[in-house]
């Protein structure tokens, strides 16, 4: 079982000021002061850790742009069968992209 200890040195000094030299009621001490030091420690670190998360600085969100909607008739459809509707091929593209930027060129 681990054994608690005090781990600040103003809760040290205050048990070793306050001990009576009877045992369960130095236990009985020990154990109210652990249970503070615990509290405060918690809450130091609760709000260090707030302060630290309010003061970090977040890059703006980007603009929102609508995507770019074409459509094209399909020339796989129209060769197939001449007696349907050609079905048409719909594309969203973001308005940054340039078409054909990523394909290779032919030697």
């Amino acid at each position: 079982m681990e054994q608690r200890r005090l781990r600040l040195n103003e809760f040290k000094t205050v048990y070793k000021t306050l001990k009576t030299g009877v045992p369960w009621l130095d236990h009985l001490l020990l154990g109210l002061l652990y249970f503070f030091e615990s509290w405060i420690i918690d809450n130091r670190v609760k709000n260090e850790v707030s302060e630290a998360v309010d003061e970090v600085v977040l890059p703006p969100l980007p603009d929102m742009v609508s995507p770019i909607y074409t459509e094209t008739p399909s020339e796989l459809v129209n060769s197939l069968s001449k007696t349907s509707e050609s079905l048409q091929e719909m594309r969203l593209t973001a308005p940054w992209y340039i078409d054909g930027a990523g394909e290779r060129s032919e030697p």
